[in-house]
């Protein structure tokens, strides 16, 4: 299998283009989501209750709210969280290779908002960024009631859009349609089989 790293910044679209690459037939792990489905697992909220107090975890239920304030507002209070969840989301990222491994798979998509900061580009053997300038970022959260405030907040901790471009081997623009994505997404898809090509002719 080539495992295939899938990143951006909050508002670039990077959900988006997981979105349309899963329509089309791709392998997609969502890394961030599997993090939020282990918030409802009884063995995670016991550790969040232990480490940050009873009233981040309410009538069996993670304040997300509350936790997201904390933890992007301390830098020591992320990390606390990070070690609570990652083991979990590792071991089932491990559960759900081992199935796609056994249905024959060529190819997985790691969905991963922190591709570049938690190390994870090294475990795959592309990495993709969906790219859009900062303004057209900033419009899109905003549009989602996002405060100006907050939206510079969560992204200082994450790498620049320009760095992780830099750092990619493949790059997908997304300032513009939907439609215009859809497009860039197909051209994607034709490095994608190009990148399988090459793994085959070298085995």
């Amino acid at each position: 299998m080539i495992f295939v790293g899938l990143t951006g910044v909050l508002g670039s679209g990077k959900s988006t283009v997981a979105r349309l690459l899963q329509e089309r037939g791709c392998d997609i792990i969502d890394i961030d989501g599997l993090a939020r489905d282990s918030l409802n697992w009884k063995e995670t909220q016991d550790d969040i209750r232990e480490a940050f107090g009873i009233e981040y975890v309410v009538d069996g239920k993670v304040d997300v709210v509350k936790m997201r304030e904390l933890a992007f507002g301390q830098a020591d209070q992320l990390k606390k969280l990070e070690a609570i969840i990652h083991p979990r989301v590792r071991a089932e990222v491990e559960k759900r290779l081992r199935a796609l491994e056994e249905k024959g798979a060529r190819v997985v998509i790691f969905d991963h908002p922190l591709l570049f900061e938690s190390g994870f580009h090294e475990k795959v053997e592309k990495t993709v960024v969906v790219f859009a300038d900062m303004e057209t970022i900033r419009q899109r959260l905003k549009l989602r009631g996002m405060e100006a405030d907050d939206v510079e907040r969560r992204l200082s901790f994450q790498i620049s859009l320009g760095e992780k471009a830099a750092r990619a081997d493949y790059v997908i623009n997304n300032n513009g349609t939907e439609e215009a994505l859809t497009r860039e997404v197909h051209l994607f898809l034709e490095r994608l089989r190009s990148w399988e090509e090459e793994r085959d002719a070298s085995n």
